[in-house]
């Protein structure tokens, strides 16, 4: 609280109800409800749902009502609410490969084990604006094929394969995973730190970001392996019973970016893999996520660093939007305290520049 702001607290209570009035706008038009925007501004919610930390999608969907549509906003009181819930443990890792998949393409290869799966998007559709959503009802659904029941192989196992491709890196059970929303993110920072920073990154930052690594700032000339879209079990291993109990399913879009590797004295050539994942359908977040992976490994790989999206201490210290929402509209707070010291120095400045100038020159001494 500034001691000099007066009659603060009525203008903020007035400014709240005038908020609740503005957000619920004109009475004659029906009320948005939870389910509306959760099933009709999903990728909203999904993209609330993944830089907010939490999978929820009523809640994702109250906070996006709550704040106007304004999705930063929406994250930040998701994030708020998932600060004040107890926790009980971590869950086992998610299997993809075992995903109940809606949407599976690759861009490497066109004809893959369990075929291009096109789904829900609006890659082929015309940018043009549809008057008939305006009229409301729904387009009749077309038909269906079934979805595949078996597990379907991922294309970059193919690779895999044939040594092509980096393999995975094999998982330690005893090394502690890292949590950026419960430590101080400090550097160097270990891939599965830059994974959560990624995943909770701004979408349109890491756009930026990765766009700027395919235009030269970075070693990044990608092809998309493979990008899958459906549902997958979550198991939380209960120690009462002593095995994995499945929780449920969710959401999730993954992404896996191939990129070229010249390999090194110790490596042969082969390509590299960035990573991607998220909660929904996120596409354009994935693959994002997984160009800036990618151009994060630089110093692993033994590639020169030079371009922002290879610096991990410049991406993961200004990716996260509700940290630079913070730092930017902060400055609309009261200031006027700094300001007049500001203020203050400024003129004095000024007055000794203007005495500087106003002084007669110095007598030259004559040349002899």
């Amino acid at each position: 609280m500034y001691v000099a702001v007066k009659g603060g607290e009525r203008a903020i209570e007035n400014a709240h109800r005038l908020l609740a009035h503005e957000r619920r706008g004109d009475r004659d038009v029906p009320e948005l409800s939870l389910d509306q925007i959760s099933e009709q501004l999903s990728l909203g919610v999904d993209r609330v749902m993944t830089e907010g930390s939490l999978y929820d999608r009523e809640l994702a969907a109250l906070a996006i009502k709550q704040a106007r549509g304004d999705l930063i906003e929406a994250i930040f009181l998701v994030r708020a609410f998932r600060a004040t819930l107890p926790r009980f443990g971590a869950t086992e890792p998610v299997d993809t490969g075992k995903m109940q998949v809606r949407r599976r393409i690759s861009s490497t290869f066109k004809d893959i084990p369990g075929g291009q799966i096109l789904g829900p998007t609006f890659d082929y559709t015309h940018r043009l604006l549809d008057p008939q959503l305006a009229e409301g009802g729904a387009p009749e659904l077309p038909a269906q094929s079934e979805a595949p029941s078996a597990t379907i192989l991922r294309v970059i196992d193919i690779l895999g394969r044939d040594g092509l491709i980096e393999s995975s890196p094999p998982a330690d059970d005893d090394k502690p995973v890292g949590d950026l929303t419960r430590e101080a993110l400090s550097f160097p920072a270990d891939r599965d730190l830059r994974l959560q920073n990624l995943a909770r990154a701004d979408e349109g930052f890491l756009l930026a970001l990765g766009y700027s690594s395919q235009r030269g700032y970075g070693r990044n000339h990608p092809f998309a392996g493979e990008i899958r879209l459906g549902e997958v079990e979550v198991e939380f291993m209960a120690e009462d019973v002593g095995f994995a109990v499945p929780l449920g399913s969710i959401t999730l879009t993954e992404c896996q970016m191939v990129t070229q590797f010249k390999g090194s004295a110790a490596q042969a050539p082969c390509f590299t893999r960035g990573y991607g994942l998220a909660f929904g359908q996120s596409e354009r977040k994935t693959m994002s996520m997984a160009l800036v992976d990618r151009t994060l490994r630089a110093r692993e790989l033994g590639e020169e660093v030079l371009a922002p999206a290879q610096d991990e201490e410049f991406v993961m210290s200004h990716s996260d939007n509700v940290q630079a929402t913070g730092f930017v509209e902060h400055l609309k707070l009261p200031h006027y305290v700094d300001f007049q010291s500001e203020l203050g120095l400024l003129r004095k400045l000024r007055k000794e520049f203007t005495e500087a100038a106003e002084a007669p020159a110095p007598l030259q001494e004559a040349a002899e």
